[in-house]
């Protein structure tokens, strides 16, 4: 892994930051959208507001996927075996953002590989609603800038064949 500059590690920190308080407000606002129903990426990206912060499962073929450098949270922790992949079902293609595990040091690969089809239970974050998303571009984007939607995967389960 590439070590972290300066620069690199306060975005990191940020997109940290945004992820902990997607998932919090989740928590603390409760779900319009069950997680047992599943959504097309198609209907997440026609109208990614209606889905904000909002817990939903979907189902597709994981794509690209790409470990994270380690970032630090506000609490002062850092955050091993994050990484990004894209979700693609017959609809469409979404960006998951998977959390790395904060205050443990090590060295872990991603839970998918590129190919396996699986269920994701994720949270929306919807553009134009300020924040940064975690990028195959780097370590994080303007996600009022680049119109990004991405979801931050909860849980992944594989799905038989």
């Amino acid at each position: 892994m590439k070590p972290m500059n300066s620069n690199t590690s306060h975005q990191a920190l940020r997109v940290g930051t945004r992820l902990l308080a997607c998932l919090a407000l989740c928590l603390i606002e409760g779900n319009r959208v069950s997680a047992q129903e599943a959504v097309t990426v198609q209907e997440v990206l026609a109208d990614p507001a209606l889905f904000h912060l909002r817990q939903i499962t979907l189902k597709g073929t994981v794509r690209q996927v790409q470990p994270l450098d380690p970032y630090e949270i506000p609490a002062g922790s850092t955050c091993y075996g994050g990484y990004l992949f894209n979700l693609e079902d017959d609809t469409a293609t979404l960006s998951i953002a998977v959390p790395g595990l904060c205050g443990v040091p090590m060295v872990k690969d991603p839970d998918v590989e590129d190919g396996a089809r699986v269920a994701v239970d994720a949270t929306v974050q919807a553009p134009s609603h300020g924040g940064y998303a975690l990028s195959f571009k780097g370590a994080k984007i303007a996600m009022d800038q680049e119109g990004v939607v991405q979801a931050i995967a909860n849980r992944i389960t594989p799905l038989a064949e």
